[in-house]
């Protein structure tokens, strides 16, 4: 049996809950990558009976266990469920790391992560922006090749930059990056299952009204449609993203910046969306909620976007290689 590395996010978040809750709740038998303490608490906390072991490389999954990867990561006393910590950041981020480092040794079929708080990774010390700049970093692929690809509510958009002021983020959009955006969609849906045209949202308005509302378009996605376009691919646009989602009849879409994607997407999924990671040649998916420091704790948090984002990946029926 091929298995997911699912890594438990931040310590003092809902993270370790919904990861123990989601591994009951799927066939997949995923691999947890975690404090071992933190992991046990979970357990307890949700109701649990189930036993912790070591993960072995190979080793098949056992009814009532829990095969996990102990990080050792958080340091005594660090786990204070609810609270933003520093300690807890760098864990995260460390949990993250490892689960990415065994995945490229292959031999599993993806990685899966509980949600992390930014503002605890950053406390930590880290310059981070997400989980796509963490696998582009650990991975050694290049940030800006690296997409977060948001599913839900029957809709599938790549973000062709992510978190950075909206201003910045226009000016870091150019061709090469919107075109690089398409190619990732395009073999992720290829991946998932789920081929067909794709279509890139506007900059602009009305995807700029032929330069009525700036150049923007005329000058980045128009181009990066062409270029598409002339290497075969199936893709639409530059068309205001108002327009495309009120058809919504293509199977993925290409967003220009951050809440351009995001908000449909929530609008429709709520915390139920999930956030797959493509271009670093491991894939590796989210959630689309946060840590929920209030629920931390409670045994309450839904685990059913991180039972998504596992089927998620389960879908692909692949092994990454070696």
């Amino acid at each position: 049996m091929v298995r997911t590395l699912l890594s438990t996010g931040d310590p003092n978040g809902i993270g370790p809950e919904i990861a123990v809750a989601a591994a009951r709740r799927t066939g997949a038998a995923p691999v947890l990558v975690g404090d071992r303490a933190v992991v046990e608490w979970a357990v307890r906390v949700t109701g649990g009976t189930e036993t912790v072991r070591d993960h072995r490389p190979g080793a098949a999954p056992e009814p009532g266990t829990l095969d996990l990867i102990d990080v050792g990561a958080l340091p005594a006393g660090a786990h204070r469920p609810g609270t933003v910590d520093a300690a807890a950041g760098r864990a995260t981020l460390e949990y993250a790391r490892t689960a990415i480092r065994t995945a490229l040794a292959g031999g599993y079929r993806a990685v899966v992560a509980a949600p992390h708080s930014e503002t605890a990774v950053r406390a930590g010390g880290a310059s981070f922006t997400g989980y796509p700049s963490l696998l582009a970093e650990v991975t050694g692929v290049p940030a800006d090749r690296v997409f977060l690809l948001l599913i839900g509510g029957g809709l599938r958009i790549v973000h062709s930059t992510l978190h950075q002021r909206l201003a910045d983020a226009v000016t870091a959009l150019d061709v090469d990056r919107v075109a690089a955006a398409g190619r990732a969609l395009h073999g992720a849906l290829g991946d998932l299952g789920v081929p067909g045209r794709i279509a890139v949202f506007g900059i602009n308005p009305h995807a700029g009204e032929g330069g009525l509302f700036g150049g923007d378009d005329e000058r980045v996605t128009a181009p990066a449609v062409a270029r598409l376009r002339a290497e075969g691919l199936p893709v639409d646009g530059p068309t205001g993203a108002d327009v495309l989602l009120a058809a919504n009849d293509h199977a993925g879409y290409v967003a220009a910046y951050h809440d351009q994607g995001h908000v449909p997407v929530k609008l429709l999924a709520g915390r139920t969306a999930v956030a797959l990671s493509i271009g670093a040649g491991v894939p590796f998916c989210s959630v689309g909620h946060g840590t929920a420091f209030d629920l931390a704790g409670t045994g309450r948090a839904d685990p059913e976007a991180l039972v998504r984002a596992l089927q998620t990946v389960d879908a692909r029926r692949e092994v990454i290689p070696a």
